[in-house]
């Protein structure tokens, strides 16, 4: 297992899965360099080949995080508002596209960009606890790094516009019922149930993982007509690597296979 603490994205690697911990208490609010942090990270990760899936979640019990911290938009500079939506665009753009699987383990206010980091992630497990919201036109913003286009393909338009446009925050099972989570857990459990669902990534192969999600989120910006093409130009892709030998072999000789994430 390797760990790196005293960081603003906190991380550590065991069982082919990374958890990368928001750590800016209290709120675990996003600044200029923890969202180059996880950007970086991320992009480190998506090369190493021991890795499969990462968690993502907050520090302490109260905030996965809070979002951007406002005192940075307090004083209407332009400059400062260019800036910080690129970084926050490219921090998430690129947690959305880790090549393996992502999970946000939301374990309390996912509010603006917490919820925005959260929707960057394949899957969301909420602690029954958690309220989740994207509040930014409520203090003449909006939400700039995907979540009018992420929550939107999860949920639908209307409840895109309930929580957008009117303000409204959910708890947790509201969440859960509208699709805006996968699952719902006890409090205190987010992590830990994010984890185990991200070591079941090990029994898939990694490559086909990556072809697979490649295909899924297709559908948010081509047609299905693209994605049939490309679904089986991927398929035929996979025949380049080890992974798809080992893989059929493995089920053949009824044993356990050995991914090389080739």
């Amino acid at each position: 297992m390797s760990q790196q603490q005293n960081r603003l994205i906190e991380y550590k690697i065991d069982n082919h899965v990374a958890v990368l911990t928001i750590n800016n208490p209290p709120a675990n609010t996003w600044t200029r360099d923890s969202l180059i942090e996880l950007k970086q990270l991320v992009l480190e990760l998506n090369v190493r080949p021991d890795v499969y899936a990462l968690v993502l979640t907050g520090q302490g019990e109260k905030f996965f995080s809070a979002g951007a911290d406002l005192n940075l938009f307090a004083s209407g500079d332009k400059s400062i508002a260019i800036d910080m939506a690129q970084v926050f665009g490219e921090a998430f753009e690129t947690l959305s596209a880790f090549r393996g699987v992502s999970i946000a383990a939301i374990n309390g206010y996912a509010m603006g960009g917490g919820l925005e980091a959260a929707l960057a992630c394949d899957i969301r497990i909420a602690e029954q606890q958690a309220r989740l919201a994207l509040p930014e036109a409520k203090v003449g913003l909006l939400p700039c790094a995907g979540g009018t286009q992420n929550l939107t393909a999860l949920v639908g338009e209307g409840w895109a516009k309930r929580i957008i446009l009117c303000g409204e925050q959910l708890d947790a099972n509201q969440a859960l019922t509208i699709g805006l989570v996968e699952e719902v857990v006890e409090q205190g459990q987010a992590l830990s149930s994010a984890i185990a669902l991200a070591e079941k990534v090990a029994n898939q192969s990694p490559t086909s993982v990556t072809a697979c999600k490649e295909l899924i989120q297709n559908c948010r910006s081509n047609s299905i007509v693209h994605g049939l093409v490309n679904e089986r130009e991927l398929f035929i892709r996979l025949f380049d690597s080890y992974d798809q030998k080992e893989g059929v072999n493995a089920f053949l000789e009824k044993r356990a296979p050995h991914w090389k994430n080739s």
